[in-house]
């Protein structure tokens, strides 16, 4: 894929839960793409939507998207010092892909693993430098080759403002998708922080 960055960046990445700011431009297959930061009220609704599809298993099974975005609020994920970027295909409107960062304990379970003591504190965890990153394609773009360079562009922005930021991740082991596209980009498996379930993968 294709993509054209602008070069006049917002001078601070945080947004107001519903604002989008377009920072660059995709091409993929003759397919146009913008790339924003932030996701407006459209592109919120349609993530909830696509969320509660329970005709997607890959995202079901993979994700705790479900009760992170469509039961749940995207407001709250949100103040939890989120970053979310989107792909939105430019002939439809459609989210086609979606990756966020923010500060998150090394290893620290996914939203579908966590009690519900764990998930109250989960706001105060301490962080210190360590932030996640997670990230999501949709039908029909999903399989297309969109998301390594799309996921290498937010990453770098986001260095951009969090220069002190040590990335990681965390993966079902049966998500070889996943867990090959993370490699790609230069993530690898800390066994130690890792179980039979979920692999921890450190950049």
């Amino acid at each position: 894929m294709e993509i054209h960055l602008s070069p006049d960046l917002p001078e601070s990445p945080h947004l107001k839960p519903f604002d989008a700011v377009e920072i660059g431009q995709a091409e993929q297959k003759g397919e146009l793409f913008s790339i924003t930061l932030g996701l407006d009220a459209g592109s919120v609704a349609e993530l909830r939507k696509l969320s509660l599809d329970t005709s997607d298993p890959a995202l079901q099974e993979n994700t705790s998207d479900l009760k992170r975005f469509g039961t749940g609020s995207y407001e709250e994920w949100y103040a939890k010092k989120r970053f979310p970027f989107a792909l939105v295909h430019k002939k439809t409107g459609a989210l086609a892909a979606f990756v966020w960062f923010g500060p998150k304990e090394l290893g620290r379970k996914s939203m579908k693993h966590l009690s519900a003591e764990e998930l109250a504190q989960e706001k105060e965890a301490a962080t210190g430098d360590w932030h996640t990153i997670a990230f999501r394609s949709y039908p029909p773009f999903r399989g297309t080759g969109i998301m390594k360079e799309f996921v290498r562009t937010a990453t770098d922005v986001y260095l951009k403002y969090f220069p002190e930021a040590k990335l990681w991740t965390s993966n079902n082991r049966a998500n070889t998708a996943s867990v090959g596209l993370s490699e790609k980009l230069g993530y690898k498996i800390d066994e130690s922080l890792s179980d039979k379930e979920t692999v921890t993968m450190v950049r």
